[in-house]
């Protein structure tokens, strides 16, 4: 079946037909064996493709092939014997009975399909991203679910976060900082930069009872702010201001006054430890922030509160990964490509509008202006691209808290660049989100679960979705577009 010359693992899985519409399909041989390989005619049974066992299903293997349209056959190495699989259609051919499936013709020019490239030495990426198939174009063969089918896997999981607590988030073992609203906001940024936390609950002692969270985003308006009137920003001008004063102004700035004009407090945005995860999550979604303060009083009126916890969209998703892991069957959605489900925010095609805005930017781009973008566009991230649009870094609204190294916010953020403060955050030894955490990629041909999995590693909060091999920023996907998602 090979030529005699031919070494089958020397390039196995290589896209070698250029200029062609490929379609990416997943096969699956799910009769165990210690090795599987994948052979067939659309790679002209010249090549063996590894495929990998599927973690929590040791009999199940899998691997994905990109394929120009046409009928193809295409059989099993399984431990050194060929076979196919009966449960697929299959028919007599020149090697015996071999397994068959169509893809159709597409009637668009697409590009061709870049080769595979080394990822960028100074970005830190997900190991497989490198060896997974690098032939995703246009036009690609559209996985398809039934919309109750659908309905159904969404529902399950809904199903089940109801039915556990925020009580089961909580860690053995850990720390939540609070600061008092009556710190200066000066001493509050060092002190989120150094314990390397991008927010942390309010205090009120007068009040005796917490009252609010401060956030990076916070910061990014007050430099915002107190940059609109000076040319630079000083340490004094933020010695002056109190977090509770900060807070007051942002309320007079967002017309958040009542009928004598005097500002209007927002209730803090809480839960206690027997709300159940649905809640929480939904509670997240809907006012639009990171955490949700996991607060307990053993007293009727509210009095003495405990602060035990601080709930995340990524520790409810770590929560779901652990459960639906090993029984992810019940839940097809959960084994479609990310480009098969509305998910996430894409890079507009040529002929196609958006409805959400995407942001990208070049390392030489001016800090003031990549904060001004994070508040306007209202993201969370930024990724920071070269010429060709292929990715560098990404910058956070977190990594606002880098530049309280040296205070650096007492220089014009006009000249400092995006690349410049970068360099603060990869310098500083912060434990919350390191480089290898914030720069993380997937393809569109990952799965779902996949993805799941990735963004509930802590300190991760979104994914760069690339083109294989050329690391072309092709959307974003986040926590919240997967609780969107799964949460309707």
């Amino acid at each position: 079946m090979f030529a005699s010359d031919m070494n089958p693992a020397r390039d196995a899985g290589r896209v070698t037909t250029a200029g062609m519409v490929l379609f990416p399909i997943q096969f699956t041989w799910p009769h165990g064996g210690r090795s599987v390989f994948l052979s067939g005619s659309f790679n002209r049974w010249t090549e063996l493709v590894p495929m990998s066992q599927v973690e929590g299903c040791p009999n199940v293997f899998q691997a994905v092939c990109a394929v120009p349209h046409g009928c193809h056959e295409y059989k099993f190495l399984v431990d050194g014997e060929w076979r196919h699989d009966e449960r697929q259609p299959h028919r007599n051919g020149e090697y015996g009975i071999v397994n068959t499936f169509d893809t159709l013709p597409v009637p668009a020019e697409v590009p061709q399909v870049q080769p595979r490239s080394e990822i960028l030495s100074n970005m830190d990426v997900d190991n497989g991203l490198t060896n997974r198939i690098s032939a995703v174009t246009l036009n690609q063969a559209m996985p398809r679910i039934l919309e109750q089918d659908l309905q159904a896997s969404c529902h399950r999981i809904s199903v089940f976060l109801a039915a556990h607590t925020a009580y089961e988030l909580l860690p053995e073992s850990g720390k939540v900082v609070a600061l008092d609203v009556d710190l200066p906001v000066k001493q509050a940024f060092h002190i989120l930069s150094e314990q390397g936390i991008p927010t942390a609950p309010l205090w009120d002692f007068s009040k005796g009872k917490f009252v609010g969270v401060l956030s990076a985003l916070d910061f990014i308006l007050i430099l915002r702010e107190l940059g609109n009137h000076g040319s630079n920003l000083t340490e004094e001008e933020l010695e002056t201001h109190t977090i509770s004063a900060w807070k007051e102004g942002k309320a007079y700035m967002n017309g958040q006054v009542d009928g004598h004009g005097r500002p209007i407090s927002r209730h803090l945005i809480h839960a206690g430890p027997y709300d159940n995860l649905k809640d929480v999550a939904l509670k997240l979604l809907q006012n639009g922030v990171a955490t949700v303060p996991i607060i307990h009083s053993s007293s009727e009126d509210g009095l003495f509160p405990q602060l035990l916890h601080l709930a995340s969209l990524s520790g409810i998703l770590k929560f779901i990964c652990r459960y639906f892991k090993h029984c992810s069957g019940s839940s097809p959605i959960l084994q479609l490509p990310i480009y098969a489900i509305p998910l996430g925010t894409w890079v507009p095609r040529i002929g196609e509008s958006s409805s959400r805005p995407f942001a990208m930017l070049r390392p030489t781009a001016s800090l003031s202006s990549a904060l001004n973008m994070l508040v306007q566009a209202q993201v969370s991230s930024i990724p920071i691209v070269d010429d060709n649009d292929s990715l560098l870094d990404i910058y956070c609204r977190s990594d606002i808290t880098a530049l309280a190294k040296g205070r650096a916010y007492t220089h014009n953020l006009n000249e400092m660049t995006v690349y410049q403060a970068l360099q603060l955050g990869q310098d500083s030894n912060t434990p919350f989100e390191t480089r290898s955490q914030r720069c993380q990629m997937c393809l569109r041909t990952d799965t779902l679960l996949k993805v799941m999995e990735q963004l509930a590693n802590p300190g991760v909060r979104r994914l760069v979705i690339v083109e294989a091999g050329s690391n072309r920023v092709e959307g974003i996907v986040s926590l919240t577009d997967i609780f969107r998602f799964l949460l309707g």
